[in-house]
């Protein structure tokens, strides 16, 4: 839906279709209730997700036409997509594998600009679109410094290609479609720091034309993710346009967050419910930060649970998306205070049009958390519209 701070949409990667038929059956079922409640008189933006199948599939026979006939009788429109998981993202064990296949193979390639074929015939004239996308490749598949160096060239150079594909889509429509890269712990690119030195020491000195990198590779602020990693979100955002550098989507999204107590007892009741959040579908990176503010990194939730007991260590924060409208949950938290700070500075000062909730968790978590998905999504996107117009 449109905002005056830009327009808010919710990722569908929270539904278990992987083949178009599957996903696009879902989404009949309940977009028109989704939109029903939170924007009955004008048109709703839906934040898609394809599988590389369903991209496939959506270009076959007459799928694309029939999808856009009925967006435009169902009043909506796409103009975000999420392109980091490549395959099955429900029901199926993801872990590292939601980086595969990474930026450095030609997959991954053929994957996006299938995506950017499909947006720009669905992205309505007068907008930009994006695609967010993993960030290079997953740190522990790679051992050494030459190894990690050497991915990182191919999978820039890989990136560069799908900025030159944007381009011409560009040339041939007039439409903007914009690659938005999505630091993630573990990544390659895991917080803000390392995202700009990577800007600017690797991308631009490969490319002919800064004008056109940066206009077709941006950043996707995903909140949970630099919420975890305790990052100064101000400060981010501020160098980022400081140096020029687009962000292309927020990511609305929460982690959890736990403070330690020194107490032995204490702290093995919080322990307990992060517990509860250790399950098997999806990687749950944890940093913890020590009394002395020095940060230690867990793959997993459960590496970072078999050193609970570290008494040195003060906070963790968790890679759980957990809902956006809930800070308070018992002894543990939501990181739902940095969504505030980021939400507030676009608000003020608006630094991208993009605006996509991303819960995609629904169905693992504890019990105590969940609802009925369209009463969670109706619930989540009304708290960002409240928040954006109060």
């Amino acid at each position: 839906m449109k905002l005056t701070s830009g327009h808010l949409t919710f990722c569908t990667n929270i539904y278990a279709g992987e083949n178009w038929m599957a996903h696009f059956a879902v989404l009949k079922a309940s977009f028109p209730v989704l939109k029903a409640q939170l924007s009955p008189n004008a048109p709703m933006g839906i934040g898609l997700r394809l599988s590389n199948l369903a991209s496939i599939e959506l270009l076959e026979d007459h799928h694309l036409e029939s999808f856009k006939q009925w967006l435009e009788q169902e009043g909506g429109y796409v103009f975000t997509m999420n392109g980091f998981p490549y395959g099955g993202f429900h029901h199926t064990r993801v872990k590292d594998q939601v980086h595969a296949p990474d930026w450095t193979t030609e997959d991954r390639v053929e994957y996006t600009l299938r995506l950017a074929k499909i947006l720009s015939q669905l992205l309505p004239d007068d907008m930009d679109g994006g695609i967010s996308t993993s960030p290079l490749s997953y740190k522990p598949w790679f051992t050494n410094a030459e190894a990690r160096k050497n991915a990182t060239a191919r999978a820039t150079a890989n990136m560069m290609k799908v900025a030159e594909g944007l381009n011409h889509i560009q040339r041939q429509s007039g439409k903007v479609i914009h690659l938005d890269i999505e630091p993630e712990p573990d990544g390659f690119l895991e917080s803000g720091a390392e995202f700009i030195d990577w800007y600017e020491n690797v991308l631009l000195p490969v490319g002919n034309d800064e004008n056109l990198i940066k206009n077709h590779i941006r950043l996707c602020y995903d909140v949970c993710h630099f919420a975890i990693g305790y990052e100064p979100h101000t400060a981010i955002i501020n160098e980022l346009q400081e140096k020029g550098i687009k962000i292309g989507k927020i990511q609305i999204s929460a982690a959890l967050k736990a403070k330690l107590p020194a107490s032995v007892s204490e702290r093995a009741a919080v322990l307990d419910q992060l517990g509860r959040f250790d399950e098997p579908t999806y990687l749950h990176q944890v940093i913890a930060r020590k009394d002395d503010g020095s940060l230690l990194r867990y793959p997993d939730l459960e590496d970072a649970m078999a050193e609970g007991e570290n008494l040195a260590v003060q906070e963790w924060r968790a890679h759980f998306h957990v809902p956006i409208f809930v800070e308070d949950m018992g002894l543990i938290q939501s990181t739902q205070s940095d969504i505030i700070e980021v939400l507030n500075l676009q608000k003020n000062s608006p630094f991208t049009t993009h605006l996509e909730v991303e819960t995609y968790t629904w169905e693992v978590l504890p019990t105590a958390l969940k609802a009925p998905l369209n009463d969670s999504i109706i619930r989540e996107l009304a708290w960002v519209k409240t928040l954006l117009e109060q």
